[in-house]
């Protein structure tokens, strides 16, 4: 008999095509008269696009949310806050702008509405990521999570391919993880392995044709799911080495996922059969790294951090860090051997499973 324990987030999910109008009818649910919209510098046309939307319910907008959510940017977009008397949040874009939200809500208790224009699956999580002098933390806190997600897929058409790849695949980390999770469940499973499998069958035709509506409704879907299995239990290796990679050298987010992914799928491969069985067949593979490693070839994506940024002599630091602090992986961690992952990652050499 399988035991285990599964609690369900509170989600309010309004999933469709055009949805975006809904919004202003969703802050009245919620009571919010004076939102605050938050974006990026890059998405502030969106951002603008929205206040418009809200009318009179939009106090105003700060378009300066960034990777990784530094710290100093949270406290500017708290000052912008306070002097407006926003009374909830409002984020539209990626992992950067939904992150600047749950910070803002965990120092103010303001309720968000979350649009996401990515696949990055941030908006169905109770974990936030910050970054200080160098160092990226995280924790996590049901007091994060937003009143509402409206996920449209007209906000994704404008997703360039190669960005819509990489965060797709940082999707398919989430589950794929998450079927390994030491507090994994039935239900997890079933939607990690279906987030999977949507996201596999979308992505490549979405590089092909980045206004293949249907394909994107599919990559969306299989984002939400894959946030729902990242909300819900615990993650391991390949997302500690992420959170530190991407904090301690500025490395973009997905990218950094799509590139360590296989690298610590593979390390954990031998103490996690079942988990690897279900992802060759979300993958419709016979082999979850060779299924990857051709999703990966198809997608056309960087496959060494020294491509993204990482210098050289970030290795051994990044071993350093990553070892830190004690936390849970199916494989026992072993400097060495998470020494030698980093630094195939870097070079971008295939990944090994006998590390």
């Amino acid at each position: 008999m399988h035991e285990f324990v599964y609690q369900a987030a509170p989600a309010r999910i309004v999933f469709g095509s055009g949805t975006l109008k809904r919004l202003p009818a969703e802050a009245e649910r919620l009571g919010l008269r004076r939102l605050l919209v938050l974006s990026t510098a890059g998405q502030a046309a969106q951002g603008w696009a929205v206040a418009e939307l809200l009318g009179g319910a939009c106090a105003g907008v700060f378009a300066g949310a960034v990777m990784h959510t530094p710290v100093a940017v949270t406290e500017k977009a708290l000052a912008v806050a306070t002097e407006l008397k926003a009374d909830g949040i409002v984020a539209i874009g990626g992992g950067s702008t939904t992150g600047l939200g749950k910070a803002i809500t965990l120092r103010t208790g303001l309720p968000q509405i979350v649009l996401p224009t990515t696949y990055a699956g941030s908006e169905m999580t109770p974990v936030l990521g910050e970054t200080a002098d160098g160092v990226k933390k995280t924790q996590s806190s049901s007091k994060i999570l937003p009143g509402t997600v409206i996920y449209d897929v007209e906000l994704t058409l404008g997703l360039p391919p190669a960005i819509s790849a990489t965060s797709g695949v940082n999707a398919i980390a989430h589950a794929a993880e998450a079927l390994y999770a030491r507090d994994g469940n039935p239900i997890v499973a079933l939607m990690a392995q279906e987030g999977i499998r949507a996201l596999a069958r979308a992505l490549p035709q979405i590089v092909e044709a980045p206004e293949d509506a249907e394909a994107r409704s599919d990559a969306l879907y299989g984002a939400w799911l894959c946030g729902m299995c990242l909300g819900a239990v615990g993650m391991a290796l390949h997302h500690k080495l992420c959170h530190t990679l991407g904090g301690s050298f500025d490395l973009p987010h997905a990218e950094t996922h799509t590139i360590v992914l296989p690298h610590a799928l593979a390390y954990n491969a031998p103490a996690a059969p079942q988990a690897m069985a279900r992802i060759a067949a979300a993958l419709g593979s016979d082999d979850a790294l060779a299924g990857l490693d051709e999703l990966l070839e198809r997608l056309q994506v960087k496959r060494g951090l020294k491509q993204i940024g990482m210098p050289a002599a970030g290795i051994e630091r990044a071993a350093d860090l990553a070892i830190a602090n004690p936390y849970w992986n199916p494989r026992a961690i072993e400097r060495s051997a998470l020494r030698e992952l980093i630094r195939r990652a870097y070079a971008g050499e295939p990944p090994r499973a006998d590390l």
